[in-house]
């Protein structure tokens, strides 16, 4: 009898066990209970910054601490100490491939009226356009399906990045103040959304309604996606008939060492240590460098060298608005990608 009720008990804590497994156990109820009371904290510094008492009262309520957020946050590549530099070679064909072109230049002829029209307003050009909708979101075919405050508030929970997740759960519930629905704000993980993947506080400062019904929807309109996309590019300095970049050649007696940054970026370090220093198209064409097309933007323009795959590989001279591209992603390998997919749509 006791053996029994000993072999009950041992199945009873095995199937306890399980369930604690499944369910992530004592450390999710202990994440559970730390994200209410923080949930406590961030009511309070959203009132304080302005949100209505009538969304704090409808969204708080509705917040739960969500781990596969957490799990996605933490699994996030990028050792600082890493010291190994990958290929652009492997992502160019992953990114700019014949699907992503296509589906490129049928958006781009099914919206070049708009897309002239906020070409003349900007000076960004509409192949750039085309080519971030087409990078973030697949021209809008996935934008995901993350409830966003909920997700924000669980990064800023998490605290790894407080004050930036934080800040943007508070304007994702001014977005709600000024109209969005909470069925819109739905999107990636980390918080971006819509068409554009903005984050709340760039939508606030940003989104633009390009098609006259006085909403910004970079959510259904494609009107209001492009003119956000090319207004965040003004913003961030865009320099109009200014090319991105020009593939070129570079001979094998370069003197690599002539060309070094010594400069230290004070955002994104490491990417733009792989560039090399800034000289005139006319100077790099005096050391040798020749464009792949033949084209070769005016002499008196500034560009970095990039050798995204390593000497004897195509390298890129890159201009001002290449660092622009860089502001919406700090990525070489995002911003090379955007630059060709919008010559590949434009071509």
């Amino acid at each position: 009898m006791a053996f029994w009720g000993d072999r009950a008990r041992r199945a009873r804590n095995s199937i306890a066990a399980i369930i604690l497994a499944a369910t992530g156990g004592p450390a999710l109820a202990q994440d559970d209970a730390g994200f209410a009371r923080y949930m406590v904290e961030l009511r309070q510094q959203a009132l304080a910054q302005g949100v209505s008492t009538r969304t704090v009262d409808a969204v708080f309520p509705t917040l739960s601490y969500n781990p596969r957020v957490v799990e996605l946050d933490q699994a996030q590549p990028g050792n600082p100490n890493s010291t190994t530099v990958s290929m652009f070679a492997p992502y160019r064909i992953k990114h700019v491939d014949a699907a992503r072109i296509g589906r490129g230049r049928s958006t781009y002829q099914a919206q070049r009226s708009r897309l002239a029209r906020i070409e003349n307003e900007t000076g960004v050009p509409e192949s750039i356009m085309v080519a971030i909708w087409g990078h973030e979101t697949n021209y809008g075919s996935y934008t995901g399906d993350f409830d966003l405050l909920r997700s924000l508030a669980t990064l800023a929970y998490e605290g790894r990045r407080r004050a930036l997740f934080s800040g943007e759960f508070i304007a994702g519930l001014k977005m709600l103040d000024r109209g969005v629905t909470r069925s819109e704000l739905k999107g990636s993980w980390a918080g971006a959304t819509g068409n554009p993947q903005f984050l709340p506080s760039i939508y606030l400062r940003l989104a633009r309604d390009g098609d006259g019904d006085g909403r910004a929807d970079i959510w259904n309109s494609p009107a209001d996606t492009l003119a956000s996309i090319a207004n965040y590019f003004v913003n961030a300095g865009w320099r109009p008939g200014q090319p991105w970049g020009v593939a070129v050649d570079v001979p094998a007696s370069f003197n690599r060492s002539e060309v070094t940054n010594r400069m230290v970026s004070p955002r994104c370090p490491r990417v733009f240590e792989r560039h090399s220093g800034w000289r005139t198209m006319a100077e790099w064409r005096a050391l040798g460098i020749r464009p792949r097309d033949g084209r070769w933007p005016g002499d008196s323009v500034m560009a970095t060298l990039l050798e995204a795959d390593g000497p004897g590989k195509t390298a890129y001279l890159l201009t001002s608005n290449y660092r622009v591209i860089l502001d919406y992603n700090c990525s070489n390998f995002y911003a090379l990608s955007v630059g060709l997919l919008a010559d590949a749509i434009a071509g």
